[in-house]
């Protein structure tokens, strides 16, 4: 069966060859007579390959040395929790922005462990822009400042992260983390979920700076603890070794691609090209703030919503999957991470114009 493109915002769309070279290996691990899910993650096989996917996302985003890579489970959700577990006591107060269905999420379960003091709030605007920073309100007393880099469901994204605060800044990466440069040495704590640019859902990326390891509070579970994870390089229990298998073929993939520089430039084109095919239309619309779309996360509506569900029969009869948009938001949504080759981005607008033109 031939490969459709699947706009999916996650699990999303992976590379070809990546998917390929998994099931050429999947009964047959480097020789062992045995599958990557069955080898001993405590084994040297696999150990060596944890080292090599580690060093390949170190060189790909440029990690400094003072600077710890885990691989952990339970999703970027699970990091909510951690975050304040790991980076503050139950008396102590952190920063939150607002901008989004995730960074809500994330402020609404850290005030189950701190004081939360939403510095800035979009909700006012339905999250379509970033408030102004020079407005938000943070706290001396924060013991670190959160945001969400890119906010999936409405397709709000921080191209910038200003600077506003000495408190560190922890930020939720999951859906644009890989997409293109970033400068790490920003970020005390950086956390992405794996089911958007890195691989299978079912692991979690934690780039943590080396002085914010010992903050953990004594009742953090082993399992989300940045030291504990740090000190065992993330096997204090069996990681999930297949999520983290794809993974690293992914940063290898990135790589031979030309790394971060040319999957940005890439990713630019991508977006640009869509955006620009729905504001030359008046029958799709975009909300969103031009000076904060997002790259990754593209919504758009149709002017008559009464076609929203003929529009999804008919993109799915033309190979482009799962461009339904999020409940909150409805209309479509493509999500357009990495993987996505730029001539699925060329067949949706050639669809989407054939469609203007049948029913506009």
């Amino acid at each position: 069966m031939e490969r459709i493109y699947n706009f999916s915002p996650g699990p999303a769309t992976l590379p070809t060859s990546v998917l390929e070279q998994a099931r050429d290996e999947l009964l047959d691990w480097q020789g062992t007579g045995m599958s990557v899910m069955e080898v001993s993650h405590r084994g040297r096989a696999f150990i060596e390959f944890a080292q090599r996917s580690e060093a390949t996302l170190r060189e790909l985003l440029a990690i400094p040395a003072h600077y710890k890579v885990l691989f952990l489970q339970g999703g970027a959700t699970l990091q909510f929790a951690a975050v304040p577990l790991n980076l503050a006591g139950p008396d102590d107060m952190a920063d939150y922005v607002n901008t989004g269905n995730w960074s809500k999420k994330a402020a609404t379960e850290a005030k189950r462990y701190l004081s939360v003091n939403v510095a800035a709030d979009g909700a006012d605007r339905d999250y379509v822009t970033v408030p102004d920073p020079t407005e938000w309100q943070v706290s001396d007393a924060a013991k670190y400042l959160h945001l969400a880099v890119n906010e999936t469901v409405v397709g709000v994204e921080f191209h910038e992260v200003p600077e506003v605060s000495d408190a560190p800044l922890v930020v939720d990466m999951s859906s644009t983390i890989l997409s293109r440069p970033v400068d790490i040495e920003r970020f005390g704590v950086i956390y992405a979920g794996a089911q958007k640019n890195i691989g299978p859902a079912g692991i979690t990326v934690v780039i943590v700076r080396e002085d914010l390891l010992d903050r953990a509070r004594p009742e953090t579970p082993s399992v989300i603890n940045y030291r504990v994870m740090a000190d065992s390089d993330s096997m204090s229990n069996t990681p999930p070794t297949f999520t983290w298998y794809v993974a690293g073929l992914v940063f290898e993939w990135i790589k031979k691609q030309g790394g971060l520089t040319a999957m940005g430039e890439r990713n630019r084109r991508k977006a640009s090209k869509l955006y620009a095919g729905v504001d030359a239309s008046s029958f799709y619309n975009n909300p969103v703030d031009p000076a904060y779309r997002s790259w990754m996360n593209i919504p758009f509506t149709l002017a008559d919503p009464g076609l929203d569900a003929v529009f999804l029969k008919e993109s799915a009869e033309a190979g482009l999957a799962n461009l339904k948009g999020h409940r909150l938001v409805g209309g479509m949504r493509a999500s357009i991470y990495n993987a996505m080759p730029e001539a699925g981005v060329d067949a949706l607008l050639s669809f989407m114009a054939e469609f203007e033109n049948r029913h506009g």
